[in-house]
């Protein structure tokens, strides 16, 4: 008898455990911004102590790329190759002002928090993130918002040749991201928005903090 409940509650655990780690992150993010775009937005599954950058600390080369290209491959790879990181997805496109986009990412067991980051473009390397946060449990909503970052790896000259595009105010074209060296913070802090000191209309680009709403729930 005590054998055959010894198996019961075994099963159950093992049942319990599948349905804890069959779950997933429902992760919504919506552009708070008026006339700022988000490249495709970075969403992944870890473990608690895993970050994406430290303020007042030099951004990653591969946070760097992101903010500063919408590049997520770099830091993507990086993510994915780490053991306490259970799965990183992106959206696979521009995120108008006033848009919703919805991803799904796996969790389950430890892997209970989530990090989030995209470009806001047209900007030399402003980012928006969350940064190691705790998921919901049950069916609770988690709602965040986020500020934009300066990854203080590139100068913000507002230069259409060092801006990832498309925009009004470069009828000749973007660059592919990336400023000449020289004149970078050289940390990450709260970004500082538009000044109108290159070719970017502040009327139109800049913004007030927050530029993100992410919306997460837990999904079977």
């Amino acid at each position: 008898m005590k054998a055959a409940t010894r198996s019961l509650v075994a099963a159950m655990l093992a049942a319990a455990g599948s349905v804890a780690y069959g779950a997933d992150f429902e992760v919504t993010v919506t552009n708070l911004t008026r006339g700022q775009q988000f490249t495709p937005i970075l969403v992944a599954s870890h473990k608690a102590g895993v970050t994406l950058f430290e303020l007042g600390a030099p951004a990653s080369a591969q946070l760097a790329t992101l903010a500063e290209e919408g590049n997520v491959a770099p830091l993507t790879a990086m993510l994915s190759a780490m053991n306490d990181v259970r799965e990183v997805v992106n959206s696979g496109g521009l995120l108008a002002p006033g848009h919703s986009v919805t991803q799904t990412v796996k969790t389950g067991g430890p892997f209970d928090h989530l990090s989030v980051a995209a470009m806001l473009i047209p900007t030399n390397d402003a980012f928006f993130a969350l940064n190691g946060i705790e998921g919901p449990d049950g069916n609770r909503t988690l709602t965040v918002f986020s500020p934009a970052y300066d990854a203080g790896s590139e100068r913000n000259d507002e230069s259409c040749a060092s801006i990832p595009g498309p925009a009004p105010e470069c009828p000749g074209g973007f660059g592919a991201g990336g400023a000449p060296a020289g004149g970078e913070e050289g940390y990450v802090h709260i970004h500082a928005g538009i000044h109108g000191v290159g070719d970017l209309e502040p009327g139109m680009r800049d913004w007030r903090n927050p530029v993100a709403r992410i919306t997460i729930r837990r999904v079977k």
